[in-house]
């Protein structure tokens, strides 16, 4: 448990301080605004579709560690992927962070992803970790207004 809690401690601070596709999207065909109001992290998540396919993604907002590099990691995980397959990682991810060990997807399932194991035994964190996916998931529905994690 101590390797996956160093990688997690590892990959959280390199995405916190250099995120992935982290910029506004002129011409995004969808939008989304999430917001956690336990720690105030904001995200808004940006989508180009091609069809039912994720062409481009991006982000931008302001939150704390955990919040960035989840989001960061998201956006690297589901370009190129179909709306489908990026729900089916979303339910995937938040099963990661919500279940004990035993209960959650395998590695192979998960990839990146799985160094947000550990997430769940901090359930004021889940929230944080889950912000990107809910918004995610709200652009893939063409959703109106923001979301929250409440």
């Amino acid at each position: 448990m101590s390797e996956l809690s160093d990688l997690y401690q590892e990959v959280i601070l390199d995405h916190n301080r250099e995120p992935h596709n982290f910029h506004a999207m002129p011409g995004a065909t969808r939008r989304a605004e999430g917001y956690n109001p336990l720690c105030g992290d904001q995200i808004t998540v940006y989508l180009k579709l091609e069809g039912d396919k994720i062409k481009d993604v991006s982000f931008e907002g302001k939150g704390c560690a955990i919040s960035k590099a989840s989001a960061s990691v998201m956006t690297d995980e589901i370009k190129g992927t179909t709306s489908l397959e990026a729900d089916t990682l979303v339910e995937k991810f938040r099963e990661l962070v919500t279940q004990p060990k035993e209960d959650q997807p395998s590695a192979e399932e998960l990839g990146k992803l799985a160094v947000f194991a550990g997430v769940w035994e901090f359930p004021t964190r889940v929230k944080c970790a889950t912000l990107a996916w809910h918004t995610l998931h709200s652009a893939l529905a063409a959703k109106k207004g923001p979301i929250t994690t409440e």
